[in-house]
């Protein structure tokens, strides 16, 4: 049978690549065609991102992918938050502003002044983060080229009018703005209303339409592509797409999406708009199908990699694997802390930090390399077990098992620690699942993959690898995670 080809752009905010998928007889086999840095630079005392730079790396990702047959379509994701602004003529007003710009430091504090916290949560449902786009816009709202600005694009969407020319709000990516009402999926009158009120900002014309994701918004401008080859709206953001590959065949799954980053939660058919769930932190992002994403971001592997470059620095033992090695064959659950803790999100001395909040809890303070890793791990685990457990409180929902997706699937020991954790099977794979994702929803957007979501992860799980793991492995109970949790938040020194 003749293979079916498809590109996907996958930009992370430290690299990106073009990855070729070869879809044939129900399986996709994947590639990696082209990688590349994401570049950013300081200009005028802010952080920005080099888009142009990345639009040339997609292009010639693309020109790759098809020296090995036509395209039957292709689709970039991105992280989300960020945008572009295009004046009339089209053109990009400035390279969009990092996302770790400092521009929006304290921007919600003077946010919630005149509109009431309780108010966004139950119209956009989204975790308060101080990159969340509404604050960019806010922390903005006196630049002069605001008088120039004829379209705000999301990085995703901003990436298909340069590919394609056409100009649309694909629904994952909004959903991360703070700017929707969350359970119409539509842009919300009321949020808008008050920028404009209060800022001076009239988001309403300068926002375009939405769409969903699986929609072909245009075809690839010929001098880019020579071929006919259609642009799909893919759930352009990247934790979109992860979880639209997670392998499940029941709809009664958690999901941890790890890398530097863990976004833990559930997959849901409605947002959770309490005040209980706004209080315990948790968002509700937007998915393909008609689906919601619960999840908190949770402190993830940065902890361990900005170690291991601490120690690099000392000329210690960092290799992951030999470090994975020593940690597993230590006890458990010596000494865990909160992973959420602010003090581990900047670069820094993180073994330094970690001891200081050993000590401050009255546990063993880690010596080595290989313990410190065992305190990591062992406190991700904790971390995902506590988040998990709330989430199925909060929406009232039962799991069976755990799914982890990405780069971090990899970490065995972590998966075999999740599973003792929250008590569940944990499943691990596909790690480039955020590729595949971008991949099933192009192929059924042209007709190449029929069926719902639960269809296209039928053909996820024919497509990767995945290992099992189940509790009870390493002769933990819950009640020696339930007093390691009472360790770390210092309730049981």
């Amino acid at each position: 049978m003749t293979d079916h080809l498809f590109a996907a752009a996958d930009l992370g905010a430290t690299s990106g690549r073009v990855i070729l998928g070869r879809l044939n007889n129900g399986c996709f086999r994947i590639e990696e065609v082209r990688r590349f840095p994401t570049p950013f630079f300081v200009e005028d005392g802010h952080l920005h991102w080099d888009a142009e730079t990345l639009l040339g790396q997609i292009i010639e990702g693309l020109r790759a992918a098809a020296s090995f047959g036509p395209l039957e379509g292709i689709g970039v994701d991105t992280w989300g938050v960020d945008y572009g602004r295009l004046d009339s003529s089209g053109r990009l007003l400035e390279q969009p502003y990092n996302y770790r710009d400092q521009r929006t430091n304290h921007v919600p504090e003077s946010f919630f002044a005149a509109f009431p916290p309780e108010d966004l949560y139950a119209e956009a449902g989204l975790q308060v983060m101080e990159f969340n786009t509404i604050f960019q816009f806010v922390s903005s709202a006196d630049d002069p080229a605001w008088k120039n600005t004829d379209t705000c694009l999301f990085l995703p969407d901003l990436f298909a009018y340069w590919l394609c020319g056409a100009k649309n709000a694909e629904l994952t990516i909004a959903s991360t703005s703070g700017l929707l009402e969350v359970a119409k999926r539509q842009w919300s009158t009321m949020i808008l209303d008050h920028l404009r009120e209060r800022y001076r900002l009239d988001l309403a014309s300068r926002l375009p339409s939405i769409v969903e994701p699986g929609t072909i918004v245009g075809r690839v401008v010929p001098e880019i592509l020579p071929t006919d080859t259609p642009f799909i709206a893919v759930a352009s953001h990247d934790t979109a797409s992860a979880v639209a590959s997670v392998p499940a065949s029941t709809r009664n799954f958690a999901y941890i999406s790890s890398g530097t980053w863990s976004l833990v939660g559930l997959e849901l058919d409605h947002p959770i708009l309490t005040e209980e769930s706004r209080r315990a932190d948790f968002t509700n992002e937007l998915g393909i199908d008609g689906t919601v994403r619960y999840l908190r971001n949770v402190m993830g592997l940065w902890v361990l990699t900005e170690s291991q470059r601490c120690w690099d620095a000392q000329g210690l033992e960092s290799n992951l694997l030999a470090l994975l090695h020593l940690a597993g064959n230590l006890p458990a659950l010596t000494t865990t802390v909160d992973m959420e803790d602010p003090r581990l999100l900047p670069p820094g001395d993180m073994p330094a930090r970690l001891s200081q909040m050993a000590r401050e809890t009255g546990q063993p303070i880690p010596q080595t390399p290989a313990e410190f890793t065992r305190c990591i791990l062992d406190s991700l685990a904790l971390d995902y077990r506590r988040v998990i457990r709330r989430a199925m409180e909060l929406s009232n929902t039962d799991v069976e098992v755990v799914h982890i997706v990405g780069g971090g699937c990899r970490n065995r020991l972590l998966n075999q620690l999740t599973a003792e954790a929250t008590g569940l099977t944990v499943i691990s794979g596909p790690a480039e699942g955020t590729a595949l994702g971008n991949l099933l929803v192009q192929a059924r957007a042209v007709g190449a993959l029929p069926g719902d979501l639960m269809d296209l992860r039928s053909i996820s799980r024919a497509s990767c690898e995945v290992l099992l793991y189940t509790p009870g492995v390493m002769n933990l109970t819950q009640a020696d995670w339930d007093r390691a949790e009472r360790r770390a938040f210092g309730t049981d020194v």
